[in-house]
């Protein structure tokens, strides 16, 4: 019996010992490493900036400042349309798929440019425009009310003219903003300083031609 009870023993002994080299080999078991984690956005566009080589939003031309509305893809206005009578010695130009009118005014050796755009709406509001208009001339932009004091307002044929003269970097620009049925009517003289100047007297003149198209 004491032999059996001896045997007995002996197993148990054995399997706990088993048992724990088990356990032991359990608890030492090493797991697959994790996935490296997804790469990070370039820095420019965690601070909100687009990476270089994002593509262009809106119409696929990044705007800068200062920029031709002609330049930008803008609806143009519709509607009754406005008239007037050009200088003879403005040269007509092709309209392109903005302007409503477009003239070369000729120098000696340069030329300056009368545009005549319209566009639905306040397209950003006076003021916007004006600081734009500022910028094409290299101007810095103003507030609100000081950019109002610098232009002049008269009335013909029942039109309202907002007229301004900007001179910066060699150039000159002289612009009348017309609103007329909703829409916006930008008439913009701009070239070179001392031709725009000559052209003065002869633009005022144009703009009181300006008239509903009958």
């Amino acid at each position: 019996m004491t032999t059996r009870r001896l045997a007995i023993s002996t197993l148990v002994i054995i399997s706990l010992a088993v048992a724990g080299c088990r356990d032991r080999e359990i608890t030492s078991y090493k797991a697959p490493k994790d996935a490296p984690p997804p790469a990070q956005p370039a820095a420019a566009a965690s601070n909100g900036q687009m990476p270089a080589d994002h593509p262009p939003i809106g119409n696929g031309t990044p705007a800068a400042t200062g920029s031709d509305m002609a330049n930008t893809a803008m609806p143009t206005a519709s509607g009754t349309a406005l008239a007037w009578t050009a200088p003879s010695n403005w040269t007509p130009k092709a309209l392109g798929t903005m302007r409503k009118g477009s003239y070369a005014i000729k120098g000696e050796g340069v030329d300056a440019d009368l545009s005549i755009i319209a566009l639905p709406g306040a397209t950003g509001g006076l003021e916007a425009n004006l600081n734009r208009w500022r910028g094409q001339v290299g101007l810095a932009p103003l507030s609100g009310q000081e950019v109002l004091a610098a232009v002049e307002k008269f009335e013909a044929n029942g039109l309202q003219f907002t007229v301004v003269d900007y001179a910066g970097n060699g150039s000159r620009l002289i612009g009348a903003i017309v609103p007329y049925q909703g829409n916006s009517w930008f008439f913009k003289l701009m070239g070179p300083d001392a031709l725009v100047v000559g052209q003065k007297i002869a633009f005022f003149g144009f703009l009181h031609t300006v008239k509903e198209n009958q």
